[in-house]
């Protein structure tokens, strides 16, 4: 979707001179996707990539590059010119999750990368196959507790969100179940409809029409608190307090970049998700616009990193 270049220019025009960085973007900006074409990551770096140009006035390029549980992407933006032309679409695993899946990173998780904004939060969804006879959390905590190793969990792959979401119910709900990683979302939906695994905690998009047509039944959503999205079903915190598994996005630019240049990107891009259509089309999306000035994302960044450590640590996770 592309919006209107005046609407998404009107706040830019009542800011003052000094708050822009002059001469800023010179030529086009790189948008690196650290994730193959065709997935969410990607889609989303795509949808927000035509709007930022139109505010910046020059193409908004998107390139995937994949590969390292997205530490090759990352690394690309950390050693880029600190200019601002070169932006990173950050998920959880660049700067919150691999430093605690791999002894080593080709890049400093916090150092190299200058944090511009939040862009999204994308609820997960608990979802069982109707064979388990569980209607809510707490029915499923119970029925784990009572056959112990017996009940398992797909992923889309070994520190992937959802392989850490099921690890965090693991965790705060004191059950064992037995996590089953699958080469990418599709075949674990296909495994948990067909009734090969039990749950799955994975995006509200993935596993909303299954549940719509029975053939999975929603439990609740990872976000804090109920997703404006569906509010008809609970937040897995309301029975474990303090639950907290919905990934979100963010962008970030290389660290060292002039904090002026820093501005306007921020000022951009909160300027597009404040524009009513197209937060509508993220809603669409089972995604929320999360905007945030570079302070909170940093802040948000290490709170994450913190919290996800315990997780990590708790299971024994490594990535070598």
């Amino acid at each position: 979707m592309t919006l209107p270049r005046r609407s998404l220019l009107a706040g830019m025009a009542a800011l003052p001179a000094p708050a822009l960085a002059q001469g800023f973007p010179s030529r086009p900006i790189r948008l690196i996707c650290p994730f193959a074409a065709g997935g969410s990551a990607d889609a989303s770096a795509r949808q927000l990539a035509a709007p930022l140009s139109a505010v910046l006035g020059q193409p908004v390029v998107v390139e995937n590059r994949p590969g390292g549980g997205a530490t090759l992407g990352a690394q690309l933006v950390a050693r880029a010119a600190p200019d601002g032309h070169t932006l990173l679409y950050g998920t959880p695993g660049p700067q919150i999750i691999n430093p605690h899946l791999m002894r080593s990173l080709p890049y400093d998780p916090v150092r190299d990368f200058a944090p511009v904004s939040g862009y999204k939060r994308a609820p997960n969804l608990l979802a069982v196959h109707p064979s388990l006879g569980v209607s809510d959390v707490a029915g499923l905590i119970a029925l784990a507790r009572a056959r112990p190793g017996q009940l398992s969990f797909a992923s889309s792959g070994v520190g992937s969100s959802s392989h850490l979401a099921g690890e965090m119910l693991k965790f705060m709900a004191g059950i064992d179940i037995t996590h089953v990683p699958y080469r990418g979302t599709g075949p674990a939906v296909t495994d948990l409809v067909a009734g090969t695994v039990s749950m799955a905690l994975d995006t509200l998009s993935i596993l909303l029409p299954p549940v719509r047509t029975g053939h999975l039944r929603a439990l609740g959503v990872t976000t804090p608190e109920r997703s404006p999205l569906v509010p008809e079903w609970p937040a897995l915190a309301e029975t474990l307090p303090g639950f907290d598994a919905a990934p979100f996005n963010y962008i970030a630019a290389t660290g060292g970049t002039p904090p002026e240049i820093v501005l306007r990107l921020n000022q951009a891009i909160v300027g597009i998700l404040s524009e009513p259509a197209y937060r509508a089309r993220m809603e669409a999306l089972g995604e929320e616009a999360t905007p945030s000035t570079p302070e909170e994302l940093a802040m948000t960044i290490a709170r994450e990193s913190a919290r996800w450590k315990q997780v990590i640590e708790a299971a024994g996770i490594r990535i070598e």
